[in-house]
């Protein structure tokens, strides 16, 4: 008899294992997918496509109906687990049965941080995080009023140039001194400013939002040195937390985020947690490649074979308003590497590659992605480069390329 496993969460991450579960472990177990959002598993990046109305709603679904159907999965969206019962091997939901499991995945994802600013509670703030929050934004875009968005990370860029391909005026307000300062260095924080602007969206660095203005809904938005900007909506897309409270109830170990050993189990037996909501070795990853990386290790532990997850080499491969953008690895440098650059503002290209001790440590690359892979892969193994290293700068042709006698 098939043993239950249960997945709490419907995003990218559950989709994954159970697409490796059913490689691996086909008929032992009767899986079951919860998700609390009204509908199947989507591609939560595509999110600002929709919102530029390059692609629908649709389009974005991972898998159709028949695909969970045809593996047996049972999948319940549109309903919240509310509590589970440790002792019982059992999950509450809001207005159902229970549900039983032997074993329980975790992957409750995140949600976005809101500021705690005066009129913080007014009529027209709102985040940008799933399709719920989609369908508001595209309503606030077709009134064609100003949008303020906070945030110049990777969500409140992709918020901005979708409002602003939807026909509203943008404003991106960014406490940083660059925008995706966790992914970019300064010059190709520079760069990503200049190509963001070029879509119509204005962007405002060192921007220290003080209160957001109006009676009912909003009007405006102040900031710390005494700059109003004019505002029908305003957008937080400042950062995300991990959703920790269903297994804090629980009585699991919470850190930042729910903590996992290398099987991505967490501290009881049986419940294992990834994606954004897990912490493995004090770090949150918030990306897709690092939970696509422990849904393969979970599925391979869950079908009774050795595996273990040692950490991800973290790794931005993204379009960003438009933009290419992609880093990885200690893109910054520390002390004893050197960096390689090749810079082009006018034709809007920036590459920056970071080498220490004859390998490729990191790299930085805006406008001109198309070697990100290759870089990638001599980051996470090592490759020593001394061969290509003065070639390899310009790609992967022309430093593979058999060399002349």
């Amino acid at each position: 008899m098939s043993e239950p496993l249960v997945i709490v969460g419907n995003g990218m991450a559950a989709a994954r294992l159970v697409d490796e579960l059913v490689k691996t472990s086909l008929g032992r177990y009767a899986i079951a997918v919860i998700g609390e959002e009204p509908r199947l598993a989507y591609n939560r990046v595509l999110l600002s496509s929709v919102l530029s109305g390059e692609t629908t709603s649709h389009d974005i679904e991972l898998r159709p109906a028949k695909w969970w159907r045809d593996r047996g999965v049972t999948v319940k969206y549109g309903c919240r687990v509310t509590e589970i019962d440790v002792g019982r091997n059992e999950l509450k939901i809001e207005g159902d049965e229970s549900i039983e499991y032997s074993r329980l995945v975790l992957a409750t994802g995140s949600t976005p941080l809101r500021l705690n600013l005066p009129g913080v509670d007014l009529a027209g703030v709102c985040t940008f995080r799933d399709s719920r929050d989609v369908d508001m934004l595209l309503a606030l875009a077709a009134r064609k009023r100003p949008v303020v968005v906070i945030g110049g990370g990777l969500l409140g860029l992709e918020a901005a140039y979708g409002l602003a391909k939807a026909g509203a005026p943008v404003t991106l307000l960014h406490l940083m001194d660059r925008l995706m300062e966790r992914q970019l260095d300064m010059p190709a924080g520079d760069l990503l400013k200049t190509l963001v602007e070029r879509t119509g969206v204005e962007v405002l660095l060192k921007a220290d939002t003080a209160r957001i203005h109006g009676e009912k809904r909003v009007e405006g938005v102040e900031l710390a040195d005494g700059r109003l900007i004019e505002a029908d909506a305003v957008v937080f897309a400042a950062g995300i937390r991990p959703n920790t409270a269903l297994a804090k109830a629980a009585g699991l170990l919470i850190n930042r985020g729910i903590a996992v050993d290398d099987h991505l189990q967490t501290s009881t037996e049986n419940i294992f947690a990834l994606g954004e909501c897990a912490e493995h070795r004090g770090i949150c990853y918030g990306l897709v490649e690092p939970a696509y990386e422990q849904a393969h290790v979970l599925a391979q532990h869950l079908s009774g074979k050795a595996a273990a997850y040692r950490g991800s080499v973290v790794a931005t491969n993204l379009k960003v308003s438009g933009v290419n953008v992609f880093s990885a690895g200690d893109f910054l440098g520390a002390d004893g590497s050197e960096a390689i650059l090749l810079s082009d503002i006018r034709r809007g290209t920036y590459k920056k590659l970071v080498l220490a001790e004859g390998r490729l440590i990191g790299a930085v690359l805006v406008g001109d992605t198309s070697d990100a892979l290759w870089y990638l892969d001599m980051i996470r193994n090592r490759k020593p480069v001394a061969a290509i290293r003065k070639e390899m700068m310009f790609g992967r042709s022309l430093a593979t390329a058999p060399k002349a006698a």
